[in-house]
């Protein structure tokens, strides 16, 4: 049997891929040069998703703009989240060139109890972008406003029905049961229908099975521009440039905001220079053309918050939810 011999040299090469994603790699930014050299994306869920395209536009920013010299990715589906989240946690010590994408689900899920880990079991580095929500009618509908749609159900409940594209519990009939509830209706009254993929749930729509759909905002835009829907309400604070002529649940009277964010953690014990250079190099993506280009061509939100701004905004969205599906019987 032939014997392998590594040489010295050989044996550095090896030794350095093995660890190309073990440390971040921070360049010596001195003469207008790379801020790192590059950075390591772990997406938890498959190709063309809201995690992919989040990950990789944010790459392709970093890179564009020279802030990272190289961005590489990888994608890691299973267990809602969780095993891309498990992963980040056993690995920890050969993760620090790493940042893993998440969004609101690690928030549900861990609700849930759909894998057993938090964000309190990460390094939270930063969120950076989010999508409000919103309901909406087909455009062939007489309701007009979120007035309308509640005086419509107050008038014959079970006959006023709200889709949306994820299970009981999930993300569009949180939404649904938040906006009601802030206006005054009992959320476990409302009538919630579920179907596999928004698309299923825009088809129920337009034939008249579900009065309303609870949806992501960027979503409901490009229905509205289509002609489609009318949009009733959006979670925001303030009107959002994108659409302006959609009007808040504020503005209407409902007392309620939401954001589906995303945003990037490190692996459990990065040093305090790591979790630093991180967030260096994400606050200063936002000063550059390539994110304003890939931020518009995907109609995100701004929504940057870093450290303990994160904290406090996860710990903020755990509460409203956690608040919600214990009334909800979820939890």
């Amino acid at each position: 049997m032939a014997k392998l011999t590594l040489t010295r040299r050989a044996f550095a090469v090896a030794a350095a891929a093995a660890m190309s994603f073990g440390t971040p790699a921070l360049a010596d930014s001195h003469g207008g040069g790379p801020m790192m050299d590059s950075i390591h994306f772990l997406i938890p869920g498959g190709a063309g998703g809201g995690w992919d395209g989040t990950a990789r536009g944010t790459g392709e920013a970093l890179t564009e703009s020279g802030l990272v010299g190289t961005a590489s990715y990888e994608n890691m589906s299973g267990g809602g989240g969780g095993v891309a989240i498990a992963y980040m946690i056993e690995n920890a010590e050969s993760q620090h060139g790493t940042l893993m994408v998440n969004s609101t689900p690690i928030v549900i899920r861990s609700l849930t109890g759909v894998f057993p880990q938090s964000f309190r079991d990460l390094t939270l580095i930063a969120g950076t972008i989010g999508d409000y929500a919103a309901i909406v009618v087909n455009t062939d509908s007489p309701i007009q406003s979120m007035d309308d749609l509640l005086e419509a159900y107050r008038a014959d409940p079970g006959s006023t029905a709200v889709g949306g594209g994820s299970v009981p519990g999930g993300m569009d009939h949180l939404v649904a049961a938040m906006a009601f509830q802030a206006a005054g209706e009992d959320p476990l009254e409302v009538r919630y229908i579920p179907y596999d993929a928004g698309g299923a749930a825009m088809a129920a729509l337009l034939s008249g099975e579900i009065q309303a759909l609870s949806t992501g905002f960027s979503e409901a835009i490009d229905l509205a521009n289509a002609g489609e829907v009318r949009i009733l309400g959006v979670t925001a604070s303030d009107r959002v440039p994108a659409y302006s002529d959609a009007p808040t649940m504020q503005e209407q009277g409902i007392d309620m905001e939401f954001i589906n964010w995303r945003g990037f953690f490190g692996a459990p014990g990065l040093s305090d220079e790591e979790v630093q250079a991180y967030q260096d190099v994400i606050s200063a993506m936002y000063d550059t053309d390539a994110w304003e280009e890939v931020r518009a061509r995907n109609g995100w939100v701004n929504i940057h918050n870093s450290g303990d701004d994160f904290r406090t905004f996860l710990e903020a969205q755990e509460q409203q939810i956690g608040d919600l599906m214990r009334t909800l019987g979820f939890l």
